[in-house]
């Protein structure tokens, strides 16, 4: 597979990493420092990631598949994809009206896997260079493990009873169910700590081997975001850590994916390639929206406060998250993420 072109990586690293660890490093002092925010605007990236990058960032996967086969869009494949998502979006609803403790539960290893994923591939593509020694498969699989968990348990282990709180909110919305909560207590929640941090230290000393560029990227991107869960509010940071982190970086994937697109990125621009995406994902983005305002009135628990209408659209989210991920999964088999050389594109 053909590696990231120096002039397209060169702007990625540009206009989307060092945004991001700017971000992250600046807002995790300023709440070391004593940053308070008030809690409804804590909620305000959530709000703007239903037409900024968040929502947006799965609604192409009908044309990333044939760009990434080198086929010309066809109605066929987008049937498939179309289906793929009805199916297993449908059934994961289904999932959350029957059993939402199961869902929630789903929705959580669901999104450590992706968030985790999407931060190896990044690390891998954008990071570092084919210069670099590509590392092997065991970092790929315990980076994937170690990245994954930090921005779905460091906030249960900094901040239990917020993480109780957005879980009673996401349950509740179809009945009187709710997460055990032994979870949240301390004899989990330690063990959980000691597991995640055993996972970060091996990555860390993996990826040292490995040498070059990436162990410098990944320890600084680890620390960063160990550091920022563990400071910022947890819908905060979360929200925040969607809009400009995960979904700028899958954008990006998917930009090099596309012919004008990876040529204005690699002549040293992104303006066009984000005028290209947001058309492209104008369409689906606008029907996730109607569907978010038709289980608006199906949930029988469905509210206007702030906790309820983000309950709400985590269970949208959750339910776009599962075709999602196997749309991804297969980009990253396509694209050899799991073969050892195999790192880009």
């Amino acid at each position: 597979m053909e590696p990231v072109p120096d002039g397209a990586r060169h702007t990625l690293i540009r206009w989307v990493l060092w945004p991001s660890w700017i971000l992250v490093g600046t807002l995790a002092l300023l709440f070391a420092g004593g940053l308070d925010v008030p809690v409804h605007f804590q909620y305000l990236p959530f709000a703007l990631s239903l037409v900024l990058f968040g929502l947006p960032h799965g609604a192409i996967d009908h044309l990333a598949v044939p760009r990434l086969l080198g086929h010309k869009a066809t109605a066929g494949l987008a049937a498939a994809v179309g289906l793929l998502y009805l199916v297993l979006g449908g059934l994961c609803l289904a999932l959350w009206f029957w059993a939402p403790v199961a869902a929630f539960a789903l929705f959580i290893a669901l999104t450590w896997l992706h968030w985790g994923g999407g931060d190896l591939h990044a690390l891998l593509a954008f990071a570092s260079s084919e210069r670099d020694a590509a590392p092997g498969r065991v970092f790929r699989i315990i980076a994937l493990l170690a990245r994954g968990g930090l921005p779905m348990l460091v906030p249960l282990l900094a901040f239990p009873e917020t993480y109780r709180s957005v879980a009673a909110s996401l349950t509740g919305l179809f009945g009187p169910y709710s997460v055990p909560s032994w979870i949240f207590g301390s004899p989990f929640r330690l063990a959980a700590g000691v597991a995640l941090a055993a996972l970060v230290l091996a990555s860390l000393v993996l990826a040292w081997r490995a040498g070059g560029k990436l162990f410098w990227a990944y320890a600084l991107e680890t620390g960063l975001l160990a550091v920022y869960f563990a400071l910022v509010p947890p819908v905060l940071a979360v929200g925040l850590y969607l809009c400009l982190w995960h979904a700028p970086r899958h954008v990006a994937r998917l930009a090099l994916l596309d012919k004008e697109s990876a040529g204005v990125l690699s002549a040293g621009h992104v303006a066009p390639a984000l005028r290209r995406f947001a058309r492209d994902a104008a369409p689906l983005t606008l029907a996730a929206l109607a569907l978010l305002a038709g289980l608006y009135l199906l949930a029988p628990g469905a509210g206007a406060s702030p906790p309820a209408l983000l309950a709400l659209y985590l269970v949208l989210i959750s339910a776009l998250t599962l075709p999602h991920v196997v749309v991804v999964s297969w980009m990253d088999a396509r694209q050899g993420l799991w073969r050892h050389g195999g790192a880009s594109g």
